[in-house]
């Protein structure tokens, strides 16, 4: 699929302070409360996901944002000047002094058609010009949104950019248990959803019925179990090692995978990524993450993340898509997304309602791998 990466020039008098400046006061005559914050609050980041998807919050994480709120509540927000970002249509930009980042941009749908997004992209790229770029890069815009920026901003496409077509990446699942997600990425790479090459499968459990989905779907596996009688921690963890390394992967993607893995593993395979069942914070260090309703509640990593949510009488569950590192669940966030746990629903329909969450979550989180490592 092809998008294009625009550039606007910032001299344009609409971002200019006096004029931005009127725009924001029109808001404030329609009850609505521009913000901006030279850092996304943490407190933004959780509704981003709900409203706009599971990436958008890491975006707008890195750099400055408007906000718009009405009655309390945010009704649009565009974030600026991003630092860190590793998409591949980035690359070239980056390297440019002269050149800001703009956006992402979401408007919820009941706000959408009032101007509110026109006024936010002004802010934008005033804040741009007032840290001292010349040009803003409007990145990766639909066919259906150029004639939006080319009106607003006198934004003119510089180049196109594929988000699709990747080099599929040579990876082995990991898993203990039923194998839904491996099945379902095996799919989704034969389907060309997911930039990956599935070469392999390794199961902790003999019994685990993802190795019976491995051998309808063709696909090579391994059962390393560990003999708790007959060999120490380091000994399985090495074999554990030794049985991915016989694949020769480039990713290793854990997927339900019940064990602890060592730091020497941690180590040998540093492209790694972990599907965990919670709402993890983007913050690698913060116990506790805000969700939608911002809502404060502990961020809930480990083996037991479901069932310590549902003990705590939590709202709220989640999905999250993470680096893999040495302390548990605290890696880097790809993609992540909340969600609402219902009074008096059964495990069985919560339990149907996560695993549908997780692959939504598991295939955003694999198709921005991809986007980072195209070439």
């Amino acid at each position: 699929m092809t998008f294009a990466n625009l550039v606007a020039n910032l001299d344009d008098p609409r971002f200019s302070q006096r004029e931005v400046h009127h725009e924001l006061e029109s808001l404030g005559a329609r009850g609505i409360q521009p913000v901006r914050e030279h850092r996304t609050p943490e407190r933004i980041l959780g509704w981003i996901d709900a409203q706009f998807g599971g990436t958008w919050s890491s975006e707008a994480a890195a750099g400055g944002i408007w906000i718009a709120e009405a009655a309390g509540e945010p009704i649009g927000f565009c974030a600026y000047d991003p630092r860190g970002l590793r998409f591949a249509w980035l690359r070239t930009w980056a390297q440019r002094d002269s050149v800001g980042v703009f956006g992402p941009l979401g408007v919820v749908e009941r706000a959408r058609g009032t101007g509110i997004g026109t006024i936010l992209t002004h802010a934008a790229l005033f804040s741009l010009r007032e840290r001292g770029y010349r040009q803003a890069l409007i990145p990766v815009v639909g066919a259906e949104s150029v004639s939006y920026y080319e009106r607003i901003a006198d934004a003119r496409p510089v180049e196109n950019v594929r988000v699709d077509g990747a080099r599929p990446v040579r990876t082995v699942v990991m898993a203990s248990g039923n194998g839904s997600n491996f099945e379902a990425v095996v799919r989704d790479a034969a389907a060309g959803a997911v930039p990956l090459d599935v070469v392999g499968l390794v199961v902790n459990r003999p019994a685990a019925f993802a190795l019976e989905r491995a051998r309808e779907l063709a696909v090579p596996a391994t059962v390393v179990a560990w003999k708790r009688d007959e060999e120490s921690r380091d000994e399985y963890d090495a074999r554990v090692l030794d049985a991915v390394a016989a694949f020769d992967p480039e990713l290793v993607l854990l997927l339900g995978w019940m064990h602890v893995l060592s730091a020497p593993f941690v180590a040998r395979f540093p492209e790694s990524l972990n599907l965990h069942p919670a709402f993890l914070p983007l913050d690698p260090a913060d116990d506790a993450v805000t969700m939608p309703d911002f809502a404060r509640i502990p961020a809930y990593r480990g083996a037991r993340a479901i069932d310590d949510a549902l003990a705590a009488n939590s709202r709220w569950a989640g999905a999250s898509v993470h680096r893999l590192g040495v302390a548990v669940d605290r890696g880097s966030v790809l993609a992540r997304a909340p969600l609402a746990l219902e009074p008096g629903e059964s495990r069985a329909d919560l339990d149907a309602r996560l695993h549908a969450l997780e692959r939504t979550v598991l295939r955003t989180a694999l198709r921005r791998y991809g986007w980072e490592r195209r070439t």
